[in-house]
């Protein structure tokens, strides 16, 4: 029994071992090809990759690239969105991100939220759910240090500093844990898309009967609010509303 085991136990290994190795030559195939200038056949391959779920902010990244080369800038705002969903701070794409975006046709103001809502999600966006839990956690046990200072120590100036820096200690723990929680949120709820057809005109209602609202173009990137049938109710960060198809649109 214990033999059959162990040489199940093996080949499993074995199996992965031997999956990673071919993603490993695909991905440094797909990088050749992309040194090349064969941005089309680099761009399939990590799509490739990609679909069997070999899922890496990298691999986003260099998809965005590859497709932004061909100057399909929708496709390159989609992964580089992607990659930054998984790394929030991943300072390449958010500048490739920025450059393939003065390409769009459509300027849309942000005007739909509080500056302070914006701020923080500014800052939340800084790093990914794991981060900011870990930070949360080294400023809990921080706060744990300061109060053994303060019950324990000696002279007052040094209790009263360390009861002070306990209390920030704790509220920056707290803050950073519901950080923790909206960016863990974000990542779970896929409610952000970006239009991949060329022009969309958004209906006021769910049908081609509905009155034509306005036009959006590829790249642009809306927030999908409910889906009807075949489809979607959007809102851009402007505060409009409209229904487009859902074919159009595909979700990061």
């Amino acid at each position: 029994m214990y033999k059959k085991l162990t040489i199940l136990i093996i080949l499993i290994i074995n199996a992965v071992n031997l999956f990673a190795a071919e993603a490993e030559n695909l991905l440094q195939q797909a990088n050749q090809l992309y040194s090349k200038g064969e941005y089309a056949q680099a761009a399939e391959i990590y799509e490739n990759i990609l679909k069997t779920n070999e899922i890496a902010p990298e691999l986003y990244y260099n998809l965005g690239n590859a497709y932004f080369k061909q100057n399909e800038i929708a496709k390159s705002i989609l992964n580089y969105e992607r990659a930054l969903r998984l790394a929030p701070n991943y300072a390449d794409a958010r500048h490739n991100l920025t450059f393939a975006q003065q390409k769009l046709i459509d300027k849309i103001p942000d005007s739909s939220s509080f500056f302070l809502a914006r701020w923080t999600e500014i800052v939340v966006n800084l790093f990914n759910s794991n981060t900011w839990l870990y930070a949360s956690f080294g400023a809990f046990l921080f706060m744990l240090i300061c109060i053994f200072f303060f019950i324990f120590g000696g002279k007052q100036l040094l209790r009263k500093s360390a009861f002070y820096i306990a209390f920030f200690s704790l509220l920056f723990s707290v803050v950073m844990l519901i950080f923790a929680g909206i960016e863990k949120k974000n990542m779970l709820n896929r409610n952000s898309a970006i239009v991949m057809n060329g022009a969309v005109t958004a209906k006021s209602s769910p049908d081609q009967s509905g009155t034509d609202l306005f036009v959006l173009h590829e790249g642009t990137k809306i927030v999908v609010v409910s889906t009807l049938n075949s489809w979607v109710e959007i809102r851009l960060t402007n505060g409009n509303v409209g229904w487009v198809e859902e074919w159009t649109i595909e979700k990061i």
